[in-house]
């Protein structure tokens, strides 16, 4: 191909043979087109690497999953060559609809494009991915996008600075723009002034009375969104935006279980606060969305078909039931079709990719509660290495991060050590949460599941000692399906415990009709 060269748009130059060796770190790159400026001889350019741009193009046509890797915000400007950001700003919108990109889909938003025309059309978009060296370094080539356009802010906020001083026609107030200096250098400081989080003291204590006005208008238990137990709604206050809740137990204690019946309580509410006419903002309800790692999507919509319809979700997957029981099955369907809860079940997901997923979710849905089932099963990055303990630190972060970002609450799921099996008194604490410490450190809340009872029936003594027997009886009796949510860390108030009931046949967790949430008067 030869060079062209136009007085007003960018060329297209393949890499010298010379600047090849220099890359023989990315293969056949060195073939790779390249745009730049027209007037190669101005004596400074503006920091930029159109290389780098090309190849991460490139990289998301070839494989689009590369695009769930990327951690930080790139948007379309942040590319310097605008045809670029064009390519990515398309690209973005066609993977927000869940359709697949390529060269291919992309060719009909670009056959009427200028720029792209100068270049010898859509072909363009097939020599991006004529190379798939940048599948190697795309988090790399995205990160150095990111911050040559920041370098790139910060020379346009320098040369504003030096031609508003050297400018004496109208004013001398050096004062003035220092301070208009400062404050342009904080926006490129937080990425151009999209991911800031300064808020001035008004700003912040209006959010804190609307909070408060909004558990006032509940009745006192409630400024965030529900849990659907009262129980845990009077200890907590409800799930507040931008915390990270960890709910941890030992399997079979019903952890996922009650997550599900608090993602299900909580989208319900929103759609009866949408019946009853109250704005989103004054509600308690809230959007879901349910990652689980886990389980499949199928055997959650189970377990919650099985509360909703009192059949047993054993018996619902066995088939076991009467034709009355499907009937009934069949009407808690038709209730829930307009649900919105929504269920990733994607095996093996990076934290990265998790963030991308709830970022298109909100995006898209407006969800205000984010379910994950469970932390160890999430992954981390390819820079944590065999480091497990800082693989479970990097996501237990990302959670956190990914609360704040989006203002909306995280529940996240954890397993806990088997130090627990090994004490007389099987409740958990702290300690016991898996792997890391970095979960209890950047955790708002920490909840621990405990049932007395699943550990009791294991104690069955002889019945020929009928004394023991009985008095093991009259025990289970009393604790049997109480179910203690133990408070173990709580940012915003006390910690403590609170008693439910647990219906272990349709997997529900329930308030206990006596009212005695509080952890005072048992043992």
């Amino acid at each position: 191909m030869q060079n062209v060269v136009h007085s007003h748009i960018p060329a297209l130059l393949f890499v010298p043979p010379c600047e090849a060796e220099h890359a023989k770190g990315y293969g056949a790159m060195a073939e790779l087109i390249r745009l730049a400026a027209a007037n190669e001889a101005e004596p400074q350019r503006l920091p930029r690497n159109i290389e780098a741009e090309a190849a991460f193009l490139g990289a998301i046509l070839i494989d689009n999953r590369v695009i769930e890797d990327v951690s930080i915000k790139l948007q379309p400007d942040h590319f310097f060559e605008p045809l670029h950001g064009r390519i990515y700003e398309q690209i973005l919108r066609l993977i927000d609809r869940n359709m697949l990109v390529t060269p291919v889909t992309l060719k009909p938003f670009f056959e009427a494009d200028e720029s792209m025309r100068e270049l010898g059309g859509p072909g363009y978009l097939i020599k991006l991915t004529a190379d798939g060296a940048g599948l190697i370094g795309a988090r790399d080539f995205a990160q150095q996008i990111y911050d040559l356009a920041l370098l790139r802010e910060l020379v346009t906020v320098g040369r504003t600075l030096v031609d508003n001083a050297l400018d004496t026609s109208e004013s001398v107030d050096p004062k003035g723009q220092i301070e208009a200096a400062e404050s342009a250098l904080y926006k490129v400081a937080e990425g151009e002034g999209d991911t800031g989080s300064m808020k001035s003291f008004l700003a912040a204590s209006t959010e804190a009375i609307r909070n408060v006005e909004k558990a006032l208008q509940s009745g006192g238990n409630l400024s965030g969104v529900t849990t659907g137990l009262d129980s845990i709604n009077g200890k907590c206050g409800g799930l507040h935006n931008s915390d990270l809740v960890i709910l941890a137990g030992r399997p079979g204690m019903g952890k996922t279980s009650l997550a599900t019946n608090i993602a299900f309580n909580a989208a319900r509410r929103w759609i009866r606060e949408r019946e009853d006419g109250i704005e989103e903002a004054k509600g308690a309800g809230a959007k879901v969305a349910f990652f689980s790692l886990e389980m499949s999507a199928d055997q959650l919509a189970t377990r919650i078909l099985a509360e909703q319809s009192g059949i047993s979700s054993e018996l619902l997957r066995m088939g076991k039931i009467s034709r009355e029981d499907f009937r009934e099955l069949s009407r808690a369907s038709r209730e829930l079709q307009e649900l919105p809860l929504y269920i990733d079940d994607t095996p093996a997901l990076t934290i990265a990719a998790l963030r991308t997923r709830a970022r298109r979710l909100q995006r898209r849905h407006g969800i205000g509660l984010i379910v994950v089932d469970y932390l160890q099963l999430l992954q981390g990055s390819s820079r944590s290495g065999d480091n497990r303990v800082n693989e479970i630190s990097e996501i237990s972060r990302g959670l956190k991060t990914l609360a704040k970002e989006l203002g909306l609450p995280v529940i996240a799921l954890s397993q806990l050590s088997r130090a627990v099996e090994q004490r007389e008194d099987k409740r958990p604490m702290l300690s016991d949460l898996r792997e890391s410490g970095s979960i209890e450190q950047d955790a708002d809340m920490v909840w621990f599941v405990y049932r007395e009872d699943y550990y009791e029936a294991a104690k069955q003594p002889d019945p020929v000692n009928e004394a023991a027997h009985d008095a093991w009886k009259e025990k289970m009796e009393r604790i049997f399906g109480v179910a203690e949510l133990i408070v173990a860390k709580q940012r915003h108030g006390s910690t403590g415990r609170v008693r439910m009931k647990f219906e272990a046949k349709i997997t529900r967790f329930t308030d206990l009709a006596d009212d005695q949430y509080a952890d005072a008067g048992y043992d």
